[in-house]
């Protein structure tokens, strides 16, 4: 017996219908409730599917909804449902599949779907070989509502269609779906590349078994007049370009010529699926042979691509020039993710590095269209290509730039200041020459009547500012710097944000060529602060610590401090505990007292208390969220990390006169807590604090060292990278202070540093901090390292080689040698490492140098004149240089 709907049932789930179409909260609730109680029947599934397939009574809206509400009901209880309504609903589906309402196909595909994915592809064996069974349907809406059905299910299930469980059914769909692609229906044809295109990045073997006959199918389809069409035969070429590059090298020369034909689409869709292919292209080891002979028609045609549609210019208010008063809306603030601290030692050329820097500044200029669009993707190609070709793509473009950048049609004009931006970073040698002049008039740019053109000539600037600030400052850092100030306080939100973020960019490269500027950029920034909306308010906390970063203890002056603290210290007490705006606060905060040191110590207090307290808050929610997970939510547990990170900057800043307040909280035993956190940021952020700690007030540190111990050696774990490093630096900062004391303790860390710098693929910094915390160990425990000596010494001698001299590395290097002292038939095997080593040291101290005097000397004597030779022969020229100018061997 077939089932049937009772009548009085069926008006009652019409009417919940209607009811939820209302725009009315109070209706909606009880549509909520009502939905809650019906779902208790089984059968309530069964007047769904037959409101959705059968009631063609209805209108479209009522049976799609109808369709869509069974949909979630399967999504969330789907194991519950009898085997008898199960199966009815998917038979109605399987019949349904080509009502004439497109609406009722793409939900009937959408519910067709949402059973499969419950697991269902397995248990429902009919439904890929009936779905492949309509596409030979003489009728036109069957065989569309398959195809719709089936590039459905291949979106959610491509691996598990080309796997094992199902038998492969790709072997027989695919080829199948290539006979579609010369159907006489564009949407049927759209359909059968979309369900292809879902296997090629996975490399579906069924897909590589048909490569050819795809391609050659794809290059029979270019001059389809369907825009999907032409728009999904780009995509697939793309995404081959990554995975079988080798097949289409042969058709290269024509596949570029109808990309070029395709970049300029008059479908933005299609043109944007085909900027793609140069952006994948540049990163192919092929692609400068491939474009060479093809930059002369690629070039403007990216640039062209680069100008503001007219749709962008509308949604960019691109007309409305002041607006700084008008509040944000809050969806417009993209949430920030706060850095936690990862220790870094200081290298050769600069600052400590840090090698998850990634530049994603490309769209700072229109963020809020941050949808990925034609003027984005054509900018980052060009980007891209410049640093594949570098000065090659100047002839090309120069010709081009001159009627742009001062062209009278402003779009035009601002597309010629994002070229200039977008080259930056792979020409810029090339462009050296013509910065002089070019410089300048971006500089007049700033004060352009047009908003957006004022906006992208801050990014463009920031692109150049390592070339400003080589220059002598009076010649372009100082009127870089006067306008850049002003837009900081421009009348349009947009040029303030581009401008602080291209201002924290030259803070970063001028560093102390600031310094005389200080009481100037103070002034700006603070008077920012009453200025600016919600949005950039949270940009110039970032611009303010970058500058403390910039400039360190420059800013440590009484006039310079006045002028600072107190906008910051109001906002701090404007906040309440739970608001997010802290984050940004509480990192510029951690910056500023880092470079005010000792100036920060009148404003300490009050910000270590909150610090404290926001800690403790976390770390209590969290408690009652793990032991009644049904009453109390998650907390955001970014609070405690930010907070712990400005308590190591108060630590750092302060030193010891963080003494009282950590004497007079409860930190260590929140450490304690923090430190066994089951979240990586929360530890990464502990160790730092702990290491902190342990320099600037080692004595409250020292009573937990038991129990803190074992907690750092299980935290030597080089699956999280930065968590391991900090627990690495803070055991060698608390050797340092334990001294022979550290005994006990050697074996819960030795072996596991070992086994991380004789690790592959370690990266750079967590390698030198392993370095130097054996080093350290070894210093104040010589007896207990001294015998793993050969199992570390030529790693930590390469790594420690790159280093600048400093307070770490020296006495890692004590050491080694006190090691070499108790154990030289350690070294012997690597003793050239060790040479090598010694060299990298510019000016050791003097009783340092009497270390390595002796060992080298010791070596030199133990294996004889003659050997010596033949060992020294081997050294490169300059080591040999070095060894012989320094130690005389």
């Amino acid at each position: 017996m077939e089932w049937q709907p009772d009548e009085q049932s069926l008006q009652q789930v019409l009417q919940l219908l209607k009811d939820s179409q209302s725009p009315d909260t109070a209706t909606q609730r009880a549509v909520q409730e009502k939905l809650e109680q019906l779902n208790q029947f089984p059968d309530f599934n069964n007047y769904l599917i037959f409101v959705l397939t059968s009631l063609k009574s209805e209108d479209e809206p009522t049976r799609s909804l109808s369709g869509l509400i069974l949909k979630n009901n399967v999504k969330a209880h789907y194991q519950n449902f009898p085997p008898n309504v199960a199966d009815f609903i998917k038979r109605e589906c399987l019949n349904n599949i080509g009502d004439p309402s497109p609406l009722i196909r793409a939900t009937i595909g959408i519910l067709i779907t949402t059973i499969a994915s419950k697991g269902e592809l397995q248990t429902w064996p009919e439904l890929l070989p009936q779905l492949c069974n309509l596409l030979n349907s003489e009728d036109y809406n069957t065989c569309e509502g398959s195809f719709g059905a089936l590039q459905k299910i291949c979106e959610d299930s491509s691996e598990l269609l080309d796997s094992d469980a199902l038998n492969r059914p790709l072997n027989i769909m695919i080829p199948k779906f290539l006979q579609f692609f010369k159907h006489c229906s564009p949407k049927i044809r759209s359909h059968a590349i979309a369900c292809v295109n879902q296997f090629i990045i996975g490399r579906a073997q069924a897909l590589m078994d048909n490569i050819d006959t795809f391609i050659e199918s794809l290059f029979a389809l270019a001059g389809d007049e369907d825009s999907e069409v032409r728009k999904n035969v780009c995509r697939a070429l793309v995404m081959l370009l990554e995975v079988r590059i080798d097949r289409l090298i042969p058709h290269m020369h024509s596949i570029i010529q109808y990309m070029l034909q395709r970049t300029q689409d008059p479908d933005e869709n299609v043109a944007l699926e085909a900027c793609e292919f140069w952006l994948t292209l540049a990163e192919q080891p092929i692609c400068k042979e491939a474009l060479s002979g093809h930059l002369v028609q690629l070039i403007p045609i990216l640039v062209n691509g680069m100008k503001y549609s007219e749709i962008d210019i509308i949604l960019l208010k691109g007309d409305v020039e002041e607006d700084e008063a008008i509040p944000d809306s809050e969806q417009d603030i993209k949430p920030r993710f706060h850095k936690s601290r990862t220790v870094t030692l200081q290298h050769e050329g600069g600052e400590g590095e840090e090698g998850e820097d990634i530049d994603d500044d490309e769209d700072d200029d229109d963020d809020t269209l941050s949808d990925w669009n034609l003027r984005k993707c054509s900018a980052a190609a060009l980007d891209v290509l410049a640093n594949v070709f570098r000065e090659e793509l100047l002839p090309h473009l120069l010709p081009l730039l001159k009627g742009l950048l001062f062209h009278p049609d402003w779009v035009i004009k601002e597309s010629g200041i994002l070229v200039l931006g977008a080259i930056a970073e792979g020409c810029m040698q090339g462009m050296v020459p013509y910065l002089p002049e070019l410089i300048p008039h971006l500089i007049q740019c700033l004060c352009d009547k047009k908003a957006l053109v004022r906006s992208i000539a801050c990014w463009t600037l920031s692109r150049y500012a390592h070339w400003v600030v080589s220059q002598p400052p009076d010649a372009h850092l100082k009127p870089l710097m006067t306008e850049l100030l002003k837009r900081i306080l421009d009348g349009n939100k947009r040029v303030q944000e581009a401008a602080c973020s291209a201002f924290a960019t030259l803070e970063e490269e001028a560093c102390t060529e600031l310094v005389p500027y200080l009481s100037f950029i103070l002034d700006t920034l603070v008077f920012a602060f009453g200025k600016y909306q919600h949005k950039n308010l949270l940009i110039l906390y970032d611009a303010i610590g970058t500058l403390a970063d910039s400039v360190g203890h420059h800013l440590n002056q009484p006039e310079y401090i006045q002028k600072l603290m107190p906008p910051l210290i109001s906002k701090w007490n404007e906040l309440k505990d739970e608001d997010k705006d802290l984050f940004p606060l509480l990192e510029c905060l951690s910056s500023v007292a880092t470079a005010l040191q000792s100036g920060f110590l009148p404003y300490c207090e009050p910000v270590y208390q909150r610090c404290v307290t926001l800690v403790q808050k976390t770390l209590a929610q969290a408690m009652m969220y793990s032991q009644q997970p049904d009453q109390y939510e998650a907390p955001d547990k970014d609070f405690m990390i930010v907070a712990l990170d400005l308590l190591s900057g108060l630590a750092e800043g302060l030193g010891g006169h963080v003494d009282t307040l950590v004497a007079r909280s409860n930190i260590m035993t929140l450490l304690f807590q923090c430190m066994q956190d089951t979240m990586p940021e929360v530890r990464q952020s502990s160790f730092a604090l702990l290491g902190d700690l342990t320099k600037a007030c080692f004595p409250h540190v020292k009573p937990c060292i038991a129990e803190f111990m074992p907690i750092l050696g299980t935290n030597l774990n080089p699956e999280f990278i930065s968590v391991c490093n900090n627990a690495t630096w803070a055991i060698g900062e608390i050797c340092m202070q334990m001294g022979v004391e550290m005994q006990p303790y050697i074996p819960m860390v030795l072996s596991q540093l070992v086994d991380i710098i004789n690790r592959p693929n370690t990266p750079k910094t967590l390698l030198e901090n392993t370095a130097i915390t054996i080093g350290r160990l070894g210093y104040v425990c010589p007896q207990e390292v001294a015998p793993m000596l050969p199992q570390f010494i030529r790693p930590w001698c390469t790594s420690l080689r790159n280093i600048r001299d400093n307070e770490e590395k020296d006495s890692a290097f004590r050491g080694i040698c006190m090691m070499i002292g108790v154990n030289p038939g350690g070294v012997v095997q690597d003793f050239i490492f060790f040479c090598d080593a010694v060299a990298s040291w510019v000016n050791p101290k003097d009783d340092l140098r009497d270390m390595f005097y002796k060992i080298l000397h010791g070596f030199k004597e133990q294996v004889g004149e003659e050997n010596w030779q033949q060992f020294s022969e081997q050294f490169p020229p300059l080591l040999k240089e070095r060894l012989a100018a320094c130690y005389g061997v």
